[in-house]
């Protein structure tokens, strides 16, 4: 039986060759999750460049959540305004890239909030 370490990463080459299966005409909607906090990224591969960046420690989320950023609260948060930057650059379609982690709690959190937001995956 493989080791959860092993698990983990047969997980996270699967979701990196779906998403170059996918096919790379859409930006995508990168999201790492720390023990303390939770960053999201809007990158286009074509160019390389990342389009528009927040986390869940910035001062445009300080007071929208209680004392952690590394609440449900904050994720949710956090899905709407990297949805509203990304639609003020223009960017309304996105893949969505959760690395390695299980699609569930704060990370589910954001995607949700994100979609409501506008953003479409």
């Amino acid at each position: 039986m493989a080791t959860k370490q092993e698990r983990y990463q047969f997980r996270k080459e699967r979701t990196q060759r779906k998403l170059q299966n996918a096919g790379l005409e859409r930006p995508r909607l990168s999201v790492y999750r720390s023990l303390k906090y939770l960053y999201a990224s809007v990158i286009d591969d074509m160019e390389g460049k990342v389009l528009v960046s927040a986390t869940s420690s910035s001062k445009e989320l300080e007071g929208k959540y209680k004392a952690s950023g590394k609440s449900i609260e904050a994720a949710t948060a956090l899905g709407e305004l990297i949805a509203k930057k990304a639609l003020e650059k223009g960017v309304k379609e996105v893949r969505f890239d959760r690395g390695a982690r299980i699609y569930h709690g704060r990370v589910k959190a954001l995607a949700e909030s994100a979609r409501k937001a506008g953003l479409k995956f």
